[in-house]
């Protein structure tokens, strides 16, 4: 199902796309911001870009009703879970999911820049931006916008978004259709539609990304302490804003708010 045939060169600069979609789209609800972004001329073409992680049934279940055929992004990182992997198996089958592409580093550039699998353990950054970060850009480089699952309740560094957002220098629009979602609305959706949960939020992990930098969260913890603990680091890179990647609250400005 092609959504939109535009391209960014055709459409109108990001800045000031984001801030008309935002005050378009300011009163809406989940669902609805969803729903009328897969059509709205001004994103182009579109991804969802997921993880399969402890809270990613929600969008897939939506996209999985309202356009099935939306091209999924989901980047193996080859240090995955093993729990991420048969999840992900699993959703894709039962959500009917027709377009599912397994986004995956270069072998050759792994086997140049971390080639015994350890560079996780001296460079977290150089590692995510390895197996994350590039991959993922170079499967985006044909879409306009993309739909991520970040939501405020996750952490600091994610108190601010909005349901758009400007992308690295301008080159994409981030959708955030569950940014004002709370636990309690994601938990309410997964039982209200008998979605499967990701097995290890069971174990303590509300927040799952690689098996050797994911630990589980204690009660009252940020539900993102789990990730790379004992470091400053809270995203893995895939998210910026300006070009920068997010480390802090990201101050709203006119373009973006």
């Amino acid at each position: 199902m092609q959504h939109s045939a535009l391209r960014a060169p055709d459409l109108d600069p990001i800045a000031d796309r984001v801030a008309r979609l935002n005050d378009r789209y300011r009163h809406h609800g989940a669902v609805a911001v969803l729903e009328h972004a897969l059509h709205d001329a001004d994103l182009g073409r579109i991804a969802l870009v997921s993880s399969f992680g402890a809270e990613s049934v929600v969008l897939l279940h939506l996209i999985s009703v309202m356009a099935p055929s939306l091209p999924v992004l989901f980047i193996d990182t080859q240090m995955l879970f093993r729990e991420t992997l048969e999840y992900q198996s699993m959703l894709a089958e039962r959500l009917k999911l027709t377009d599912l592409r397994i986004i995956r580093a270069e072998q050759s550039a792994v086997a140049l820049d971390d080639p015994d699998g350890t560079l996780h353990r001296v460079n977290t950054d150089a590692c995510c931006a390895l197996r994350k970060t590039t991959p993922l850009e170079t499967a985006l480089s044909d879409f306009d916008a993309w739909i991520t699952g970040r939501k405020r309740y996750q952490g600091q560094t994610r108190a601010d978004i909005d349901f758009f957002e400007e992308e690295d220098n301008g080159r994409r629009i981030k959708i955030n259709p569950l940014a004002h979602w709370g636990r309690e609305d994601l938990d309410d959706y997964m039982t209200e539609n008998r979605l499967p949960r990701h097995p290890l939020v069971a174990k303590g992990y509300p927040s799952i990304g690689c098996a050797p930098c994911t630990s589980p969260v204690k009660p009252g913890e940020d539900p993102r302490a789990g990730r790379w603990r004992g470091s400053d680091k809270s995203e893995c890179g895939i998210h910026f804003i300006g070009g920068r990647m997010m480390r802090g609250p990201v101050a709203k400005t006119e373009d973006v708010a």
